[in-house]
């Protein structure tokens, strides 16, 4: 996501309570949510995805190069990654998120950014 110019934070709690895999902010800030699934049962096991699609304008599952493809729905879009990269196969429908909950949700991702850049610098910090 970040060779598409996005920036990109991992393990971002929504406000839902949802944990999304990815967040990612485009240069206009267009919000974009990755779910990575490990494998077919993972992805099974895990019938949530619909909930993300309120927080974002653009959705995608990332499997590996062996996934069985059809299994994702096409109100997702598909990327297949690997440890070196990933390539967006099928590109995400587009739905826009409503303006106060981008700014909010811009908001909390710039804090929670913040945040975890002060931890690093100063891990005894409160």
């Amino acid at each position: 996501m970040r060779q598409t110019g996005a920036a990109v934070l991992h393990e971002v709690t929504l406000p839902d309570g949802r944990r999304a895999d990815l967040f990612c902010i485009g240069r206009k800030g267009e919000l974009t949510i990755v779910e990575v699934k490990s494998s077919i049962e993972d992805w099974r096991a895990d019938a949530k995805w619909p909930d993300y699609l309120d927080w974002c304008d653009s959705f995608y599952v990332a499997v590996a190069a062996d996934f069985p493809q059809e299994l994702i729905p096409v109100e997702a879009g598909l990327i297949v990654a690997d440890a070196w990269g990933g390539a967006i196969l099928r590109p995400s429908p587009l739905r826009a998120v409503a303006a106060a909950r981008r700014k909010a949700l811009l908001i909390d991702a710039a804090r929670l950014g913040a945040e975890r850049l002060a931890r690093l610098e100063d891990p005894d910090a409160i």
